[in-house]
């Protein structure tokens, strides 16, 4: 059970949809109590509030779900936001017994709020509904910004044109509004042309950039981003349009005043098992977000998150000089199972790739490892020995990286319990492992030298009680 990360007992976190105000940040979430299996019960918004992503005040339902034969049996994603003096929430209803039926099974809908925790369905009956030529059964997860170019409200969705479910025709629509009440639709806002669908938008601005945020599941099935200095584009997709794997999923930021984070959620796998898939929902764990000189996004851990483990224990810094083999060090006998790890690494020309092993088995040296192939120009996941061939089921997670010889490199690592969260030069991955046969922690090198200083290490802390 993880000590650290938020998943209220007895339920795995879906879709979040965060709001900052204050320092405050509210995660109105979709908790998903597999019963008997991931969305197997219909769920409305649940939230929770934290200041330091440690500690959590969990307020229960939020926006409560309708009846079976109510739009909103299920409360799908939307977005939170303050205007006019009032707190605001579009949201998606969503109805299975409807699509069952060939009916329009999704709708968007509003509510209101004084305080951010009681809400109220609007008494309007606002409803933005699918419009003539797109599917009625993918129409969801409204997010609205001022437009204080145009000083009207933009609204986006994800949305696909109807036909087959395997046409790539996943898209961003648009709705504007100068009252939140009288929307008018503007069609097409952007179109990857490459998604079956487009889930989860979000939209942005720091400095003269804006970002559009989005999730898609028919290409690598993970949360990505393009860019531009205008809403009316054109969109440039970066190098490394991501921010983390496959297992991060859904993901939507918030501002505080302070600090934009990124909500995402990590899957848990079917059954508890590494051979297999990926599930609906499972664990929140959180990003900050920053910008880049080149005007990219990266993301770093939170550092409140980071600076809640305690008494943390230097290791002496060391080398691994191994030129035409693979050597490894062996730093923590016993790490438990939820601990933080940094190191500053530096690795020498021609060095063919580096990994830093956990949960290591004494007898058999088996471990998972995070392999950073500097040939491929990856970081992988998986678990060594791969034998027999496959230990892990890893299609996605991995990331690019451009690491470069001689020059210092930060990594940290956190724990916790079977999730592990990896950060380096503004990249983050995010996987599960479940069948842990050890408890060391070890860095190896292939062909050529890697230094390593700075090295800290800690599994103490001030773990909250669980919510």
């Amino acid at each position: 059970m993880q000590k650290l990360h938020y998943q209220p007992k007895g339920y795995w976190v879906g879709d979040i949809m965060p709001f900052g105000k204050d320092g405050t940040f509210y995660l109105y979430d979709q908790r998903d109590n597999r019963n008997p299996c991931p969305f197997g019960e219909p769920f409305g918004w649940s939230l929770a509030t934290t200041t330091d992503f440690v500690n959590y005040q969990n307020l229960g339902d939020s926006i409560k779900k309708g009846g079976e034969q109510d739009v909103d049996q299920f409360i799908y994603a939307g977005c939170v936001f303050e205007a006019e003096g009032k707190g605001h929430a579009f949201y998606t209803g969503y109805n299975r017994n409807w699509e069952k039926e060939g009916k329009t099974s999704q709708v968007l809908l509003h509510a209101w709020s004084d305080d951010f925790k009681t809400w109220h369905k609007s008494s309007e009956l606002i409803t933005l509904t699918p419009q003539a030529g797109y599917d009625i059964s993918d129409w969801r997860d409204p997010w609205v910004i001022w437009n204080n170019e145009k000083q009207e409200y933009l609204l986006i969705l994800g949305a696909r044109l109807k036909g087959p479910k395997t046409e790539q025709s996943g898209r961003v629509v648009a709705f504007t509004s100068k009252d939140l009440k009288n929307w008018q639709f503007q069609g097409d806002f952007w179109v990857a042309g490459k998604y079956t669908m487009i889930e989860m938008p979000d939209l942005f601005k720091i400095g003269d950039w804006w970002y559009l945020i989005y999730t898609e599941y028919s290409d690598q099935s993970k949360t990505r981003y393009v860019m531009s200095q205008s809403l009316q584009g054109p969109w440039i997709t970066p190098a490394d349009d991501a921010f983390d794997g496959r297992a991060y999923y859904a993901a939507r930021t918030a501002f505080d005043g302070k600090r934009r984070i990124l909500f995402g959620w990590v899957p848990t796998k079917e059954d508890n098992d590494d051979l297999k898939n990926f599930q609906w929902a499972g664990t929140f764990v959180p990003h900050e977000v920053y910008q880049r000189p080149d005007h990219t996004l990266g993301v770093k851990v939170v550092d409140s998150l980071w600076n809640c483990f305690t008494n943390p224990k230097k290791i002496d810094d060391f080398s691994i000089n191994s030129p035409f083999a693979r050597q490894e060090q062996l730093l923590i006998e016993n790490t438990d199972q939820t601990f933080r790890f940094s190191t500053t690494v530096k690795f020498s020309k021609g060095t063919r790739d580096f990994s830093i092993r956990l949960m290591k088995d004494k007898q058999t040296g088996e471990s998972y490892d995070f392999i950073f192939s500097l040939v491929d120009n990856r970081l992988t996941f998986d678990k060594t020995p791969c034998y027999p061939w496959y230990r892990v089921m890893n299609k996605g997670l991995e990331r690019p990286i451009h690491l470069e010889a001689d020059r210092e490199y930060n990594i940290q690592i956190i724990a916790d319990d079977t999730l592990f969260t990896l950060y380096i030069d503004g990249t983050a991955l995010n996987v599960r492992g479940y069948d842990q046969l050890g408890s060391g922690l070890a860095i190896a090198v292939s062909d050529g030298t890697l230094i390593c200083k700075n090295n800290t290490f800690s599994n103490e802390g001030c773990f909250p009680e669980k919510w």
